[in-house]
């Protein structure tokens, strides 16, 4: 009777209009091959954030989709929108 638990990404997917990546990881555990519990955990990877520990697959969606335009483009919506300062 050999329990095991393994974690693994289940669902990348991006959204909105400045192109975050959600991703969503799954922790499964299981007795000799037979599911007995999956629990999920979910982050954002937004266009300004540090994505050198993502996996491969994530880096390459950023590659992918957080272009200059798109790290610009959020940049000034972050601006644009700050709370004013006293």
């Amino acid at each position: 009777m050999a329990i095991t638990k393994r974690t693994e990404q289940d669902k990348i997917e991006v959204v909105g209009e400045f192109k975050h990546i959600q991703v969503r990881t799954a922790t499964v555990i299981e007795e000799d091959g037979v599911e007995l519990s999956r629990s999920f955990h979910r982050h954002t990877v937004a266009p300004d954030s540090d994505s050198s520990n993502e996996s491969a697959d994530v880096k390459a969606m950023v590659a992918q989709f957080h272009t200059d335009t798109v790290k610009a483009a959020y940049k000034k919506y972050q601006e644009d929108n700050a709370p004013a300062s006293e």
